[in-house]
């Protein structure tokens, strides 16, 4: 975790940079463009007390950069002596301020402390490709990520942001909006038209209306046919062009005669023709059936 530390302020030309960012880090606070460097001795801080840190560093790599970047150095070739020597003194100072933030600046106080030691002893090894290993290789490459980052967060700072740099408004409208419906092309018209002849045509209704066929009719056409007193074939009763309904009823119409014994029904052998009589002594005495109640 980087911790976050007060930065030093942009005057103080005149002084050695090094002990420009001593002095201002001892600084307090400027009350009126006069430093404040005690806190007023009646003044009682919680321990859990809120800080707000206006202009501060994030951590090492921050107080690095800002040490380079402020002397003008080449971050390609630091002086590391001149520069671990600026940062122990900040160090310092926050030592005594705030124990609590110098855990990672001590690490990186180290770190540069080994590199300067590393570079003051003989050369290393050159690497498979025949070029000297610089110690200050990582530190430069950690620089100059860090640095990419910071700008890449600037910019995006930059970007306008809702409730900082524009309010969101919601705008109410009393009347109600027209939606407006795509054109319909000629040729759509067509195939919704004959969708529906299609509908219509399959949810055609047919109604049957039932023949008005009586038993009890049929029963006494039977008898006047064969008052003649003569014996007709089986298939003679029955009109077959006028439907099946018809047939069923005048097929009733015999089996009730029979059941009557107002007709006779024979059949001289097996798969023989059927011949129907009237059963009496002769046609004059073959009365009607009388009608239904």
């Amino acid at each position: 975790m980087n911790a976050v530390v007060p930065s030093p302020a942009e005057a103080t030309v005149a002084l050695d940079p090094a002990t420009a960012v001593v002095a201002e880090a001892a600084v307090l606070a400027h009350v009126f463009g006069e430093a404040v460097t005690e806190y007023p001795q009646d003044l009682y801080i919680p321990p859990d007390a809120l800080r707000v840190l206006l202009d501060a560093f994030e951590g090492p790599l921050d107080l690095l950069l800002y040490l380079i970047r402020k002397q003008n150095i080449d971050i390609l070739d630091i002086p590391m002596a001149r520069v671990t020597a600026q940062y122990m003194e900040y160090v310092d100072v926050m030592r005594v301020d705030r124990l609590e933030l110098a855990a990672e600046y001590l690490l990186m106080a180290a770190m540069l402390i080994e590199i300067k030691s590393r570079l003051l002893l003989p050369k290393p090894a050159v690497d498979g490709e025949g070029d000297e290993i610089d110690p200050r290789a990582e530190l430069v490459r950690r620089l100059l990520e860090y640095e990419q980052v910071k700008l890449a967060a600037y910019e995006l700072d930059q970007l306008p942001q809702a409730g900082r740099d524009f309010q969101l408004v919601t705008v109410l409208f009393e009347k109600d909006m027209v939606v407006r419906l795509p054109d319909v092309r000629p040729e759509d018209l067509k195939t919704a038209w004959l969708a529906i002849l299609a509908r219509a045509k399959r949810n055609k209704s047919h109604t049957v209306k039932p023949d008005e066929l009586s038993v009890r009719e049929q029963m006494t056409h039977i008898l006047k046919f064969l008052q003649d007193g003569r014996y007709a074939r089986f298939e003679s009763l029955f009109d077959t062009t006028r439907g099946v309904p018809l047939l069923v009823v005048t097929f009733i119409a015999v089996l009730e005669l029979v059941k009557e014994k107002y007709i006779h029904v024979n059949q001289d052998e097996g798969f023989a023709p059927i011949y129907v009589c009237l059963a009496g002594a002769s046609a004059a005495d073959v009365m009607p059936l009388p009608p239904e109640a």
